[in-house]
């Protein structure tokens, strides 16, 4: 792996002032300024985001050593403690190579479009599968934690009976509580990020300690060995792979710094850097927590079907052996899971802007516009919460069917992963010219792709399953229906409008720079 550091040619006759001044702010660096006329773009957003600030909110987005406790009734029943364990870790690995592909990318393109930026129908295809995935994935951090705090309540009151429009209405209050910092609070995210993730580093210790303190310990044998297959899958390999949309989901988020491209300074190097650092601090995080979770869990048949909704909540109860410990333990698992929902919104909202920018949706100009003094796009993060509130009603019909949004958001971020590593791949196999990159994976580049294209390949298969075999119409995983609705809609959008209109990223390219 190589560190090309050597500076892109840069126009000199634009002052940038002192690196504090407003100007530096909002145009970056020399190179940031190179790389958006490159990519035929204007720089419209203010770039106050660091390296440590991107780690922060890359970080916190992820929340993976919180997300294997929420998501873990996804891997329990179809693998138990063992596969809970070995699947986080075949996910890790697995995906540290499209990470480190997505990496490479972003330094060569680092605009707010992110994987999108390949040919014209492939990118449009991508654009839409990148709307897709980061819109729901709002709406499924807004759903974690509103039951969660559901959880919270059948914990302090025995007499609560849980009603579907308690879940619609605290979802739309998250989304709302998001939106707020997206907006009135921007300017200072970058600040509030850095603060969050300390919060996120020494929550990681203030549930590890009372855990290992407190809690019944299961056998190394039991969390190393016995699997699981409580839904009776025709294998337990083939049970452990439904599970693994679970450890994926924890660990998908390094790349969401991409769609904030525009407003880190130095991007071509700080982007890589900090998605490379979120990657080995949360994924290190993650797995110790694993760990933790599968020795500390308690008694594993009743965490197969919680009292609390939550394995992780009744773990802590058993652990603690008081409702007040529990509370406070849980609820600062929900507010690294509300922090996540903040830094997600401002990923999907960015996202939406850039491709709206090409005129890639429908109401591109309303999508993409950037009102004077705010710096943002305002009307990108404000459609964003209507989304989720429109995907919060379908909690009214059925739980099942909400839950197939955890996976739909899987699928299409990943489905994003696999088309633009996949034509990055083919030109380096082809031997054509790439676009400069600061941070190169060098010669190890072509099988990292690969690797990481085959690795996705699996997990998108799977992120469609159903939890057990021989469903129901009312456990049945409709991610697939969703997904392909949407697909089916670019595609026709497409053909009607927006080849005419799509200013694909490789049109606005300029290829002399």
């Amino acid at each position: 792996m190589s560190h090309n550091m050597a500076k892109a040619p840069c126009d000199t006759d634009l002052d940038l002032g002192t690196e504090d001044s407003p100007m530096a702010y909002k145009v970056g660096t020399a190179i940031d300024q190179h790389d958006m006329r490159r990519v035929g773009k204007a720089q419209e957003l203010r770039r106050n985001f660091r390296l440590i600030s991107v780690i922060g909110f890359t970080a916190v987005l992820m929340c993976t050593w919180e997300a294997v406790l929420f998501t873990a009734s996804y891997i329990l029943p179809n693998g138990g403690l063992a596969g809970m364990v070995w699947m986080y870790l075949v996910s890790l690995f697995g995906f540290s190579f499209a990470i480190l592909s997505m990496a490479e990318m972003a330094s060569m393109a680092p605009t707010s479009g992110g994987q999108y930026r390949a040919q014209k129908f492939l990118s449009y295809i991508t654009g839409w599968l990148c709307v897709l995935g980061w819109q729901v994935n709002i709406g499924a951090g807004c759903y974690l934690v509103a039951t969660q705090l559901q959880g919270i309540i059948k914990l302090n009151d025995s007499e609560y009976t849980a009603q579907p429009w308690h879940v619609t209405v605290m979802i739309i209050v998250v989304a709302a509580v998001a939106i707020l910092f997206n907006t009135f609070f921007a300017k200072k995210l970058p600040l509030i990020e850095g603060f969050i993730l300390i919060i996120h580093v020494f929550g990681f210790f203030g549930i590890l300690v009372p855990l290992w303190a407190l809690a019944p310990r299961q056998s190394a044998k039991a969390v190393f060995t016995q699997f699981q297959n409580a839904y009776a899958w025709p294998s337990q390999g083939l049970g452990c792979l439904v599970g693994i949309s679970g450890p994926m989901y924890a660990l998908i988020g390094p790349d969401s710094a991409v769609h904030m491209a525009e407003e880190i300074k130095d991007a071509s190097r700080v982007l890589p850097l900090g998605m490379i650092w979120t990657l080995i601090v949360n994924g290190l995080t993650g797995f110790i927590m694993v760990i933790t979770f599968a020795f500390c869990i308690g008694n594993l048949e009743g965490a197969l079907a919680p009292t609390y909704d939550y394995a992780y909540i009744d773990a802590f109860y058993i652990a603690t052996n008081n409702k007040a410990g529990a509370t406070i333990m849980a609820c600062l698992i929900i507010l690294m899971c509300m922090c996540s929902t903040i830094s997600n919104v401002a990923t999907a909202s960015r996202q939406m802007f850039a491709f709206a920018r090409d005129k890639g949706m429908p109401f591109s100009k309303f999508l993409c516009h950037v009102r004077a003094g705010w710096d943002i796009p305002l009307n990108a993060v404000l459609i964003s919460f209507v989304i989720t509130s429109l995907l919060s009603l379908i909690n009214l019909g059925s739980k099942d069917a909400f839950n197939a949004i955890l996976s739909l958001a899987v699928g299409a971020i990943l489905s994003s992963y696999i088309i633009s590593i996949s034509c990055v791949a083919i030109r380096k196999i082809r031997g054509d010219p790439l676009p400069h990159a600061r941070w190169s994976l060098g010669r190890a580049g072509l099988a990292c792709n690969i690797i990481a294209v085959a690795f996705l390949l699996l997990v998108y298969a799977f992120s469609f399953f159903p939890l057990a075999p021989n469903p129901e119409p009312v456990t049945m995983n409709w991610a697939s229906l969703l997904y392909g609705s949407v697909v089916l809609f670019s595609i026709f959008y497409y053909l009607l409008f927006g080849r005419h209109a799509y200013e694909g990223p490789v049109v606005l390219v300029n290829k002399e720079l």
